[in-house]
């Protein structure tokens, strides 16, 4: 019982600090009118913007570079760079885990991306999308500065909604559990800034038009996120429980090590943000190397492919096989290297 408790305050914080940095991310795309997702350059430039589109947190980025291939604003080669630096929704649980780990290997997965885009629009160089489809990715007006005026912040507390006194009640609710010290796995970085990132969340969607906070913050990331993410964090760590704690089976797993590297690559194929969790929940608890955690973060990119898989199963199978070889490799370069 003691350790399902630990297991759920577990998922609780994971889930938590994913939401929060969510919400943020929502803020930011629109307050920007989605520059941060719409951001476009030259041939020569376009590597570079498609991994820095893949390591922004999320599948932002991965939507953008999508949407752009579809209308033939950068090359299938762009894509490959954005799919191989995006991690999807797990960028957010391994920053929540192991920051600076997770620092070191975004980068390195965005150069990985820049020099597999690269190569990949030489071997494919006369490659186009297979035919246009929607974006995947909606980009509503900008939220401008007039409308955060005392008048206009107290009318929305006046006319206060069930929506924004629930995603209130929940922030606050979590940034007092951070402060009484519920959890005790935050350390470094996430325990000082965590607090702070909450507060920022809190001052967010108190002040917020109603448009944004419904149609953003509550029916896309609260609404089909959280139940979502909770499930698949708590799932994660069930299996590493029993793997570890009741089968004792890490010494095995330890053994079998390119094995699992070889299914991590495989599951990384599944367009789902969620089963890549194992392995970065696998990678926190020492049941991994690094080198799993880098094939399955290469080949996975969360959601971020779904809108390429609707459009063209061609084009969503080319890119999976350049990604897998892609990670495979640099996985098996890496746990030689004894990592």
């Amino acid at each position: 019982m003691h350790s399902l408790i630990e297991i759920i305050k577990a998922s609780s914080f994971i889930t938590m600090f994913v939401i929060v940095m969510m919400l943020l991310i929502e803020y930011i795309n629109v307050i920007t009118q989605g520059k941060l997702s719409n951001l476009r350059s030259t041939k020569l430039k376009q590597y570079v913007i498609a991994a820095i589109l893949g390591i922004v947190p999320g599948c932002l980025g991965g939507f953008a570079s999508a949407a752009m291939y579809s209308h033939g604003a950068i090359s299938i080669g762009a894509v490959v760079a954005t799919m191989i630096a995006t991690s999807g929704d797990e960028a957010f649980v391994m920053f929540a885990l192991f920051p600076i780990v997770a620092i070191g290997l975004h980068i390195g997965l965005a150069l990985i991306g820049i020099a597999a885009g690269y190569c990949t629009d030489i071997l494919f160089a006369q490659h186009k999308p297979s035919e246009h489809c929607c974006d995947g990715l909606v980009v509503h007006e900008e939220i401008p500065f007039s409308h955060y005026t005392a008048g206009n912040i107290i009318s929305l507390w006046k006319n206060l909604t069930l929506s924004r006194a629930s995603l209130m009640s929940l922030l606050v609710v979590a940034l007092l559990m951070i402060v009484a010290g519920f959890f005790h796995q935050e350390e470094g970085f996430i325990k000082i800034a965590l607090p702070v990132i909450i507060s920022i969340a809190i001052i967010i969607v108190a002040i917020v038009p109603e448009h944004f906070l419904q149609e953003h913050l509550w029916e896309h990331v609260i609404k089909k996120h959280l139940v979502r993410i909770f499930m698949w964090t708590l799932s994660a760590l069930i299996v590493i429980h029993l793997l570890v704690d009741v089968l004792h089976l890490d010494a095995l797993i330890h053994n079998a090590q390119w094995i699992v590297l070889i299914v991590a690559g495989l599951v990384g194929i599944i367009p789902e943000s969620g089963p890549h969790l194992l392995f970065v929940m696998m990678f926190a608890k020492g049941v991994v190397p690094l080198s799993v955690l880098v094939t399955s973060s290469i080949v996975q990119d969360g959601h971020a492919m779904l809108p390429l898989l609707a459009q063209s199963r061609k084009d969503f199978l080319l890119i999976k096989l350049i990604n897998l070889i892609v990670g495979l490799t640099v996985g098996a370069i890496i746990m030689i290297a004894g990592y």
